[in-house]
């Protein structure tokens, strides 16, 4: 071997020595920046978050906007930059329907809403139809071996439906969408083609409902439901002719399948609309990593929740204020990490989303519009709900453990990673509960990490159970955190980022999205 040829030989051994080494070198202990994520932080923003002030956050509300505003100024406070270009909001499009008259005349005779009727706001239209027939489909239900409308024609009718199911009738599916839910029951007469449909229900006389229907952020849509109406009896009556015939159909309904029939009656359905065009956003801000500054790493949760409903607050302090509020806690442990000269090496994108709660809106839209490279992203660490304890998991180790979810799912290093750091800081009960496909809670399906999953993202979602007595309501206040396992929990996530943000390597996407 000549001079030149040992030389460059030993340079390149040297390189190659140098490269192992770098690849080596032990990340800084986390412990210290972990610390600094404590009770009495959590605490002080939450009761900021989930306050009176913030109106229970629902999205594209005055109260959504001020949590936006809160979340954003904590971000530049603590030096991180704009996640969106020079914005720290993401907005995006939502719309709201405020109805303003409706009208159900049969033979000529006019019915009061709310009294006799009530519009059914969500999926109608502006219309006013005109019907000389009705068609009668027993309860309305489609779903496997059973069709109320078999040998029924009711392409551009009117259906008049029972409510309900008869007794003995399991529906496949659970929840709303159920075949004997009222969305079950439009969805099946949009199905066949009818018009609008008139469904019988308990419960009139109703109190006037608000005049709006739900809020949506898909204004322009491939195909409409028809304009449905829920009725009193004494409307059902009307149509079917008397009380003798609608009575016959709801004892036969009872137990078995009704027989259809068309029914002859001049039935006017009229409603109408305005659109409203409001807004939401998104709140994004990232602390820039070190030599692998392409690359990225995000921590989410929402912090919308359901606002109010009259007076009433929904605070919403669990869900997810409480996730909100790790995610500012563990973004602050970042910077300070960073100050110190050991920040990460990845970027960390440092994201809270609005719209969860109608139907995770605002994660959807930032995976449709993402601020980041998606194929860049080693994976989304999603906490949704981390400070109270599942009132049905009665074990042991209840003020000690948290949900994992997800971890099984997209990347076979997943599990070890989260394992691990939590054996060696945090020593977490980590509880696989809902990671099961077949639990019937869908859990891995029901928050934001779920839009950067169907992108191929590695996720981990945190969680911490079905809360019964107050999931939902206005008690799900500050005052019933576990603020010290809170902060720990908090904590796990801090861990577990600071090992991704810091590895050599993207995580594999070697398990197919099931």
């Amino acid at each position: 071997m000549n001079r030149f040829l040992s030389s460059l030989f030993l340079v390149l051994i040297f390189i190659s020595a140098s490269a192992q080494k770098k690849k080596q070198v032990k990340l800084p202990d986390p412990s210290k920046y972990a610390a600094t994520i404590t009770s009495e932080d959590l605490s002080r923003h939450l009761y900021i978050v989930a306050g009176k002030e913030m109106e229970g956050r629902e999205t594209a509300s005055e109260g959504q906007r001020k949590a936006a505003a809160y979340i954003e100024q904590h971000f530049r406070s603590i030096g991180l930059k704009p996640g969106n270009g020079t914005s720290y909001q993401q907005s995006f499009p939502v719309f709201k329907d405020v109805s303003e008259t409706s009208e159900l005349v049969v033979n000529g005779k006019s019915f009061d809403a709310s009294k006799d009727y009530l519009p059914f706001s969500f999926y109608n239209s502006t219309a006013t139809t005109y019907f000389s027939e009705v068609v009668f489909a027993g309860h309305g239900i489609v779903e496997g071996s059973v069709d109320d409308y078999a040998g029924l024609n009711v392409m551009g009718k009117a259906v008049l439906l029972l409510d309900g199911a008869p007794a003995g009738f399991k529906p496949a599916a659970q929840g709303w969408r159920n075949a004997s839910s009222v969305y079950g029951k439009i969805a099946a007469a949009r199905s066949k083609g009818a018009a609008a449909v008139i469904i019988a229900a308990k419960g009139f006389p109703r109190r006037p409902g608000g005049s709006g229907g739900q809020q949506y952020t898909d204004l322009f849509k491939t195909e409409h439901y028809p304009n449905t109406f829920t009725v009193s009896d004494s409307v059902a009556k009307a149509i079917a002719g008397g009380d003798s015939c609608w009575n016959a159909w709801v004892n036969t309904g009872k137990t078995g399948k009704v027989t259809g029939t068309v029914i002859k009656a001049n039935v006017k359905l009229a409603y109408s609309k305005k659109t409203e065009e409001l807004s939401s956003s998104n709140v994004l801000a990232y602390i820039e990593g070190s030599d692998k500054s392409n690359e990225w790493l995000v921590i989410s949760a929402h912090y919308d929740h359901l606002g109010k409903r009259g007076d009433v607050i929904y605070y919403g302090a669990d869900d997810d204020g409480s996730g909100t509020v790790g995610v500012l806690e563990i973004a602050e442990a970042f910077v300070k990490a960073k100050a110190e000269g050991k920040g990460p090496r990845r970027n960390i994108l440092f994201l809270a989303v609005s719209g969860e709660e109608k139907g995770l809106w605002g994660s959807e839209y930032f995976s449709e519009h993402p601020t980041i490279p998606m194929d860049k992203t080693t994976a989304d660490l999603n906490i949704d709900m981390i400070g109270r304890t599942d009132t049905e998991r009665l074990m042991a180790d209840t003020l000690n453990y948290v949900y994992v979810v997800g971890d099984d799912k997209l990347s076979s290093e997943l599990k070890p990673i989260s394992e691990g750091v939590n054996t060696k800081y945090t020593k977490l009960v980590l509880d696989y509960k809902f990671n099961d496909p077949k639990d019937p809670n869908r859990i891995y399906y029901r928050s934001d990490h779920f839009n950067f999953a169907a992108k191929g993202v590695p996720i981990i979602f945190y969680y911490d159970g079905m809360l019964k007595a107050d999931y939902h309501k206005p008690s799900d206040t500050p005052d019933k955190i576990n603020y010290p396992l809170l902060a720990k929990r908090a904590q796990l996530v801090f861990h577990t980022a600071w090992e991704m943000a810091n590895r050599e390597n993207l995580l594999k996407r070697d398990i197919p999205l099931n």
